[in-house]
């Protein structure tokens, strides 16, 4: 959520924003309605003072005016009086209902307010390129392991046409895809045998590089979540469809629960409308959470093995900082560098791309994607084409933190002093079974079986090779 006051003294600012971003927001009709908010707030007070300052001045004037009434002999003047009396009486009461009129005017226009409010994108930084989609996004920078060169062809540097994931999973006994799809439909699948014990090894690996490497602290994240926790992280309102929902309400439960779509959710959802101290910044949270989403509009978009799918687990990051912008592109930058360590410590090449205006989202100040390089997709004579997102790092600043109410006190003098809203980041560590689309397909051997990365030998029981 932006500030509303900076958006009353530089709408500009933000109308320029929302059009870099492709965003279509009604910030006209925002300024509009709180123009109207504030000037029925306004008057209210102004109302309510003045009903004050009666009440205050009512008993002397009244005590006043029944004493001239007691001592009044002609008619004339003791109706003259009593009508004073009462209009003194009166004034109050009438005061009160103007005032309670304006409150009324205020609890409507409210709605409108915040709805629209949820809309507006936090504006992307003046350093990120514009662009309408994500095909404007800007390499910014790739590598390769040694030997390796992602440019050339797969089979001119290792002597054999490569297999893709699935044809190796299904060689391999990795994944049973027929059942799962039997068990939940499209986009469903089993890991079996070494393709599950694969999987674990990604996740505690890159778990244990982060809180053992990194000094991150592992938390649980819940992954059934109120609507709260998704309107405060920003999925909701612009990702709604994207989201299950499970209609508790309508069962007589009490609030509605949704299935979150990443980690990120629950982490930072844990510090909804709290005040921290600022001693203890940076949080730095990691989890593993399975994550659900519905790809709604993905329909024909990667739907053959496991690219693709609407149940996966993932080792999320989660950054919790001070107000501070270079702060925050400080620890862009680190978080980045922890997921470039992990892939090279795993073989993959891969590549960063600065997503362009158009391609951040609504909660995004800034956002670089990070692409592996999958032999398997590379359209033949396009090397370049086998790249495919595997990690997404944001910079939100406060948007989020704003939403969530979530603040520090400067200086940490608890309980005293104004607060600040904290700035928050997340990235990828590693999500699977998507990562193991590129482990499969860049370790695999010219007889049919796959290498394992030496740092998940451990994880796998000491296996070397799967095949």
């Amino acid at each position: 959520m932006i500030d509303l006051k900076a958006l009353r003294e530089n709408p500009r600012h933000y109308k320029d924003g929302a059009s870099r971003k492709g965003m279509a927001v009604e910030i006209d009709r925002l300024l509009q309605l709180d123009e109207q908010k504030r000037a029925a707030q306004t008057r209210r007070e102004q109302l309510r003072a003045e009903q004050t300052r009666l009440e205050k001045d009512l008993g002397p004037q009244l005590g006043k005016l029944q004493g001239d009434l007691k001592k009044a002999t002609d008619a004339a003047e003791r109706a003259q009086l009593q009508q004073r009396i009462e209009q003194l009486r009166a004034a109050p009461a009438s005061l009160k209902g103007q005032a309670a009129e304006l409150e009324a005017v205020e609890k409507r226009l409210e709605p409108e307010i915040a709805a629209i409010l949820l809309t507006i994108p936090l504006p992307p930084d003046p350093d990120v390129p514009v662009g309408s989609s994500a095909e404007q996004n800007v390499e910014r920078e790739r590598w390769d392991p040694p030997g390796f060169d992602a440019s050339v062809p797969f089979a001119e540097q290792r002597g054999f046409a490569p297999r893709g994931h699935a044809e190796l999973c299904r060689r391999l006994g990795l994944v049973d895809f027929p059942r799962g799809v039997k068990l939940s439909g499209a986009r469903s699948y089993v890991l079996t045998g070494r393709g599950m014990l694969l999987h674990q090894a990604i996740l505690r690996y890159a778990l244990d590089t982060m809180v053992h490497g990194h000094g991150f602290a592992a938390m649980s994240a819940p992954v059934l979540v109120r609507e709260e926790a998704m309107v405060g992280t920003g999925f909701f309102p612009a990702g709604r469809e994207q989201a299950y929902h499970i209609p508790e309400s309508a069962r007589g439960g009490g609030s509605d629960l949704f299935l979150t779509g990443t980690g990120e959710v629950g982490l930072m959802g844990l510090h909804a409308d709290e005040i921290l101290d600022e001693a203890d910044l940076p949080l730095r949270y990691v989890t593993v959470s399975t994550c659900f989403r519905r790809e709604a509009g993905a329909a024909g978009k990667d739907t053959a093995g496991l690219y693709r799918v609407h149940v996966f687990d993932k080792v999320e990051q989660v950054v919790i900082c001070r107000a501070d912008q270079a702060e925050s592109r400080a620890w862009h930058a680190r978080m980045i560098g922890y997921v470039q360590g992990l892939l090279r410590s795993l073989g993959l090449p891969h590549r960063l791309l600065q997503c362009c205006t158009g391609d951040l989202g609504v909660k995004n100040a800034d956002m670089i994607d990070v692409e592996c390089w999958m032999p398997g997709r590379a359209v033949e004579g396009a090397p370049a084409s086998g790249y495919g997102e595997t990690h997404s790092a944001s910079r939100l600043y406060d948007y989020q933190c704003r939403r969530l109410n979530t603040r520090y006190r400067p200086g940490g003098d608890a309980g005293k002093g104004p607060t600040s809203f904290c700035h928050s980041l997340n990235n990828t560590v590693a999500a699977s079974p998507r990562l193991m689309i590129p482990i499969l397909e860049m370790h695999q051997q010219a007889d049919g079986t796959v290498r394992v990365p030496e740092p998940l030998r451990p994880y796998m029981g000491g296996i070397e090779t799967i095949g």
